[in-house]
């Protein structure tokens, strides 16, 4: 199978092209930059592009049978419009241009905060996408083109949605990187004292369950016009997630309490004034972000066994023994 593997140069991304090319596919990554980790590796390509461009979309996905769209805009910095660009319209162009190249299986990364209102979530579902999350842009963005996905999935293009939830591994700058970053700073604060009850989800886990997706989908699959939740199933408190973590990075773990109102009032505020004082930098805190750490969030993991074939193999200890490797490594390297 030659497979279209859309923001390749990101940590899932390369990833997923060298557990795919490992295993025999073509694997074509399409992104803004090329990856220097990727220059070497047998049966992957390269093709540098702008999801906004319909023509670099059309040359993406020629000669491919499926594509797993990674590519968003991410994180809190920028506009609205800015998310709808690569968000949305990068999604709808793709969905052309896949649909106009005959591909068969289409494969679309979303997150489940496209569905989270800041209420407890207890074993819960792929739950319809809300596309109203005021002031957040990414996940109501990110609701938007998921609907967009699975409305074009039909007898021609199987289309199937994977949710991977709060991805963490070695190299990764975003849950990672920020926890080490504050706890090392001795700015590390847990919404509630961190008992919200979480799951999580080991970046080798993300990668094989979007390899089980491809897999899986196909016109008139089971999976096909559905969303599913990735996660380890294994929902642990917050505060316990992120001192491991710290100890893996051997960060100190000294974290001042926040309570869950008191985060969401300072979130509102910090919305409000971030972009005059600090445009461009990411803030420390929103509504959104308080909710995400101060409500419980775990899902029923039957769906993505049941239809996808999927179930983790690295559990969340084994995640983190692999991480202080990791980090160990980066210390003896200098790095």
């Amino acid at each position: 199978m030659k497979v279209l593997v859309t923001g390749g140069s990101s940590l899932m991304g390369t990833g997923l092209a060298r557990d795919l090319a490992a295993r025999g596919d073509e694997v074509r990554c399409f992104q803004r930059h090329r990856v220097e980790a990727l220059d070497d590796v047998a049966g992957v390509e390269q093709r540098l592009g702008d999801l906004t461009q319909p023509d670099d979309l059309d040359a993406a996905v020629a000669g491919c049978d499926a594509v797993v769209h990674l590519a968003a805009k991410v994180g809190i910095v920028g506009t609205r419009d800015e998310f709808v660009a690569v968000n949305v319209t990068g999604t709808r162009n793709l969905l052309d241009a896949a649909r106009r190249a005959g591909i068969r299986r289409f494969v679309h990364v979303s997150s489940p905060s496209v569905a989270h209102d800041g209420s407890p979530i207890i074993g819960g579902l792929a739950d319809t996408p809300k596309t109203s999350h005021p002031g957040a842009w990414y996940p109501e963005t990110k609701a938007i083109s998921e609907n967009l996905a699975l409305d074009a999935n039909d007898a021609e293009m199987a289309v199937v949605v994977v949710r991977p939830h709060l991805v963490w591994g070695p190299g990764d700058t975003q849950l990672v990187g920020r926890i080490v970053e504050r706890a090392r700073a001795g700015r590390l604060a847990l919404v509630g004292g961190g008992r919200a009850l979480v799951d999580t989800t080991y970046i080798d886990n993300a990668r094989s369950a979007l390899c089980a997706a491809l897999d899986a989908v196909e016109p008139g699959a089971v999976c096909a016009g559905r969303a599913y939740v990735i996660a380890n199933g294994e929902p642990r408190p917050v505060r316990e997630l992120v001192g491991g973590i710290c100890r893996a990075a051997g960060a100190p773990f000294e974290p001042r309490e926040v309570p869950l109102a008191a985060a969401r009032a300072a979130g509102s505020l910090i919305e409000r004034l971030w972009p005059r004082v600090r445009s461009g930098e990411e803030p420390p805190l929103t509504r959104f972000l308080a909710d995400q750490l101060g409500t419980a969030h775990w899902f029923d993991p039957r769906p993505a066994r049941d239809d996808l074939g999927w179930v983790p193999t690295v559990s969340i200890d084994d995640g983190l023994a692999e991480l202080a490797s990791w980090f160990e490594q980066q210390t003896r390297h200098g790095s």
